[in-house]
């Protein structure tokens, strides 16, 4: 094998580890509603072994050597001597975390120290009984048994002919894709049967394809097994447990008689004539009936495995490289922009909007718009890993506090371009870290505030208005908002006499060196975090918002694109340049009447509405492009609506169009610039500017009235 393939190899298995992982947290957090859940049991001790198999392969001893101590004590629980409790369940995460650490030291991420294996070791031996140095050496000396292609040998010794009559126990085996993709290898099945006796295999080749027509993944053969003893079925199907959704045993009536050539007959069968050709070079006799399959199964015969059109087939999965996938999305970039353009000729030709061009380019528009969403869907990825990664920074931050926290997710399945995913870890990292050190009470805290000791963090994610809403609560003690400020203004970082509103006092938290705490601990006290998890957050084109209820808890919520490729913006013109207002911030549009408007002050005017009075905003005065406005019967007004729920009226000269826009940042390309998200190309060529609406209605302050929660429904 060249070094390429083994390398391709090598990152297969590691890639299925992350997805065995992935089944191992699931296993856990079921576990934890229902201890008695076998099957549940069965699938995290599934998920170990295929690791440990796999890491066996690459010569990953000192994997293998934990897997094989986990796996060890998985194995007691399932067999019943060690019963699940709180404090094993806590233990099995740890080990689940470590495994997870091991495979990412496997993989050249990081490295582990053997103290740690060898602490967790030595708790999973007291807990479980757990051992096992001596059984590591069979895995690694372990030969593969060798598998007779004849149909069967000779069963039983000489002296066992000599009676006339032995029974034996026979059974066919047929593997599904799903038995290798998780790395179980039926050589060792088949070895781990000859505790019941000697075992002779042999294989139905009917249903293998000729070389043209074979497909890598898809099993074909079906194999028989006899043991050469009666064996209970109950005790076979145990040596088959942990693979038993992946594999199918078919037992089979079986009296063997001297002379007999080891097939299975069924009660007064008669004996072939050809009874030395092998099985599997026959067909089926001119007899033999295939809608018969039922009766040739109850009465003994082995029946056909069913045809590959028939078999249950686990849906094709393909593997590509993330640069493909970014390539491509590019190029449908360009594409929008192309198409943009074509719009743009046509416009200036004054074509007739029947004409056959512009039908033409209407088709194109919708099927860039489809290939754009086909190609989106294959970069969305559900937010569950993260939330899993999560998981264990809780028990990690619970371990370092001493608190007792419980991590409740909603909306594991909300898919999240995976750009946004990989850069999401980091912020939720410091959030929720901050939601156990800060936000949770300890456990006499919460006890005298008439809680249960144990604190609640949740984590949940939703598509909203074509955003994707991540929020983190705690329901501890809320923001401390005296000793915010106090601490703020000790630190220089507000005026002492600065008058400031409850929602200004929280946005402290987010200031670069805030921090609370006094001394320097393994979580918190350097004055980063928060400030940290802000910056990324801007930097995907997202918002944090942070709302606190002193006593009940806090809750920080994320806003983020669905998408850092493409958006459907309205384009939009101010004082003579163009610029594009995100689709998902625009409530309404108006055009504005002068009985609809008050002066507030000097220069300041609002909006009155039916939900209130609105501040009106002028861009042009916002980003300098002139000092006041013309009259505003000349202008529309943009009502819209930030996460928060709070509205305003971006004034504007005039509304051009709407269609998607292709995002290209700006802080890649230039710098930061408060009120702008990003910058497009137009069909013209021209660069116009994508406006930010949340941080310029963040500009007005108090100032902007909150938009009424929705009203009651009545019962």
């Amino acid at each position: 094998m060249n070094q390429t393939s083994s390398e391709d190899f090598r990152e297969t298995f590691f890639q299925e580890c992350d997805e065995l992982l992935e089944t191992l947290n699931d296993g856990f957090s079921a576990l934890g509603t229902d201890f008695d859940d076998i099957e549940t049991l069965h699938a995290i001790f599934r998920a170990v072994h295929s690791i440990k198999g796999g890491a066996s392969a690459f010569g990953l001893d000192n994997l293998v050597a934990f897997a094989h101590r986990f796996e060890t004590g998985l194995d007691a629980v399932r067999s019943g001597e060690v019963s699940v409790t709180d404090d094993l369940l806590v233990l099995f995460q740890r080990c689940g975390d470590h495994l997870s650490d091991q495979v990412a030291a496997a993989r050249g991420d990081g490295a582990i120290e053997a103290a740690q294996s060898d602490a967790l070791c030595e708790t999973l031996t007291e807990m479980t009984g757990a051992t096992g140095p001596e059984a590591v050496e069979e895995v690694t000396d372990f030969q593969p048994a060798t598998l007779d292609f004849s149909l069967f040998g000779d069963i039983g010794s000489e002296d066992e002919v000599e009676t006339g009559h032995l029974e034996a126990t026979c059974f066919t085996f047929q593997a599904s894709a799903d038995l290798f993709k998780t790395g179980n290898e039926p050589a060792t099945l088949l070895k781990a049967l000859e505790r019941y006796g000697p075992v002779s295999v042999s294989a139905i080749l009917d249903e293998v394809p000729l070389l043209s027509g074979l497909h890598p993944e898809v099993p074909h053969m079906t194999w028989i097994v006899t043991i050469d003893a009666a064996v209970d079925e109950a005790d076979v199907r145990e040596v088959f447990e942990f693979v038993d959704d992946c594999a199918t045993l078919t037992f089979i009536d079986r009296q063997v008689d001297p002379g007999d050539s080891g097939r299975p007959a069924a009660s007064g069968e008669d004996e072939p004539e050809n009874a030395d050709e092998p099985e599997t070079q026959k067909g089926p006799t001119s007899a033999e009936d295939p809608s018969e399959d039922a009766e040739v199964a109850s009465s003994g015969k082995i029946a056909a495995p069913p045809a590959a059109h028939s078999r249950n087939r686990t849906p094709s999965t393909i593997r590509v490289d993330l640069d493909r996938v970014d390539k491509l999305i590019n190029l449908v970039g360009e594409l929008v922009i192309k198409e943009a353009m074509l719009s743009q000729s046509i416009t200036e030709l004054g074509l007739p909007s029947q004409s056959d061009v512009a039908s033409s380019l209407a088709s194109l528009k919708q099927l860039a718009s489809e290939i754009q969403e086909g190609v989106m869907a294959i970069r969305a990825q559900p937010i569950k890993p993260v939330f899993q990664r999560m998981a264990r920074t809780v028990r990690d931050a619970s371990l370092a506090t001493g608190k007792r926290v419980n991590l409740v997710t909603h909306g594991e399945y909300t898919e999240v371009d995976k750009t946004v995913l990989e850069r999401l870890v980091d912020p939720l990292t410091h959030m929720i870290r901050n939601a156990v050190d800060h936000g949770l009470e300890d456990a006499e805290g919460r006890k005298s505030a008439g809680k249960a000791e144990e604190g609640t963090v949740t984590l949940s994610a939703a598509h909203r208005s074509g955003r994707v809403v991540i929020e983190i609560s705690d329901d501890g003690a809320g923001i401390n908002r005296p000793n915010v400020r106090k601490i703020a203004e000790d630190k220089g970082l507000i005026s002492p006499n600065a008058e400031m509103t409850p929602s200004e006092i929280d946005s402290l938290l987010f200031l670069p060196g805030f921090s609370s705490k006094e001394e320097v601990s393994e979580l918190s006290g350097r004055g980063v975090g928060l400030d940290v998890a802000r910056n990324e957050i801007l930097s995907l084109g997202g918002r944090l918002t942070i709302q606190s209820n002193p006593g009940f808890g806090t809750t920080f919520s994320i806003s983020l694109p669905l998408t850092l490729a493409v958006l459907e913006g309205m384009v939009i013109d101010v004082a003579g340049e163009t610029m594009v207002v995100p689709i998902t911030a625009v409530h309404e549009t108006q055009q504005p009447k002068a009985s609809s408007v008050h002066a507030i002050g000097t220069n300041a005017q609002v909006l009155a509405t039916r939900d209130g009075l609105l501040p009106i905003i002028d861009l042009g005065n916002v980003f300098g492009l002139r000092s006041a406005p013309d009259p505003l019967d000349n202008h529309i007004l943009l009502i819209v609506e930030t996460e928060a729920r709070r509205r305003c009226a971006l004034l504007v000269d005039a509304i051009r169009d709407q269609r998607q826009v292709v995002i290209k940042s700006l802080e890649t390309n230039y710098q930061h610039i408060d009120g702008i998200a990003a910058a497009t190309i137009l069909g013209d060529g021209r660069i116009a500017l994508i406006i930010d609406p949340e941080s310029i209605v963040a500009r007005v302050g108090p100032s902007v009235v909150p938009a009424p929660e929705p009203a009651a429904a009545s019962v």
